[in-house]
């Protein structure tokens, strides 16, 4: 069911469809929300501190983690003390807990898991964000970095960052259940930067994007890991003319297959529902090839990691130009004097 909406949503353009109905009414909400807090009718809550957003229009994928991580060792290197709040999905529990490297998914949630390890700062899941955001602030965060925040408005933000991505663009331009956006478009204008995931390949991003150009920036995979930790990385194209399994429970399962298949690896697809829940016998391949994985799926195979298993980490890369504006725009918010003396 999943993927078929998927395929459908993603369309350039929009075919008839009997969920209309229902996008009108959630797209007629999520306005009469947003009207609720820019009018003052319900309010906007502060952390103490500085509060930028990380962020998305659509379901999906989008690269929001990857962004996330490069942002806070850029704030790191600039002398910040940065926090990261995000809600967990799909973990046990809903009081806020602090992410530990040693943690189980199962009761933090995949992404966090990945953002605390890689990014070093203290990461916190919360249903309630804002009380995550001030729990960061009480433990000396100068800045906070919520993550999938963007609709989250009761948690006050100094700067909003929406990440889009190029290949799939806004998809049919329709709200859920209809369309793979999270609200109407119309917001679009507002966030302090866009930051594009790949270049802009949908038709549905030109108008969208008119006066609101676009940051791109690149996910690169380099390398695979071991899930079992024996042995040191392995280039990717090292796999070069091999056939593997590729499995990817993510947002945005072609996304990474195509990306090892830029590298001359032969695929065969495993595609699964974002945040998916592996068994051991679904990874249980009968020709003992190698098996390819996302490091997001790879947090929750390792209680049945064997010498087969293989992760392939990614990283946020910017161009030199698109990355010093975006840390700009992103000091100009969380530390406007020290921008203005030109220390960036």
């Amino acid at each position: 069911m999943q993927q078929r909406l998927t395929e459908a949503w993603y369309r350039e353009r929009a075919r008839p469809s009997l969920l209309t109905p229902l996008a009108w009414l959630y797209g007629a909400l999520m306005r009469a929300r947003r009207r609720a807090y820019v009018s003052g009718w319900v309010r906007t809550e502060r952390a103490g501190k500085p509060v930028v957003v990380v962020g998305n229009l659509t379901v999906g994928g989008t690269g929001k983690t990857p962004l996330t991580i490069w942002l806070a060792r850029q704030l790191l290197e600039q002398g910040l003390k940065v926090g990261i709040v995000s809600r967990g999905y799909g973990r046990r529990g809903t009081a806020p807990r602090a992410v530990q490297s040693t943690c189980d998914w199962r009761q933090v949630g995949d992404e966090p898991l990945i953002i605390a390890r890689r990014s070093a700062c203290p990461t916190i899941v919360a249903r309630d964000r804002v009380a995550g955001a001030r729990a960061l602030v009480a433990g000396g965060a100068d800045v906070v970095l919520a993550d999938d925040g963007l609709q989250h408005l009761r948690l006050g933000r100094d700067c909003e960052i929406v990440v889009i991505d190029g290949a799939r663009g806004f998809g049919n331009g329709r709200v859920l259940p209809a369309g793979p956006l999270r609200e109407p478009l119309g917001r679009l204008p507002q966030p302090d930067a866009v930051v594009m995931n790949g270049a802009p390949e949908h038709a549905s991003l030109g108008a969208a994007l008119r006066g609101s150009p676009a940051l791109e920036m690149r996910l690169v995979a380099q390398q695979a890991v071991r899930l079992d930790a024996q042995g040191p990385p392995r280039a990717l194209h090292g796999f070069s003319g091999q056939r593997v399994h590729g499995v990817a429970g993510i947002g945005n399962p072609a996304r990474f297959f195509r990306e090892l298949r830029a590298h001359g690896i032969e695929v065969i697809e495993h595609a699964f529902a974002d945040h998916h829940r592996f068994a051991p016998a679904e990874l249980a391949f009968a020709d003992g090839l190698p098996v390819l994985m996302t490091e997001k799926d790879a947090v929750k195979c390792l209680a049945f990691a064997e010498p087969r298993l293989w992760y392939v980490p990614v990283a946020a890369q910017f161009g030199a130009r698109e990355a010093h504006e975006l840390l700009a725009r992103v000091l100009a918010k969380v530390r406007p004097t020290s921008v203005a003396g030109g220390q960036i």
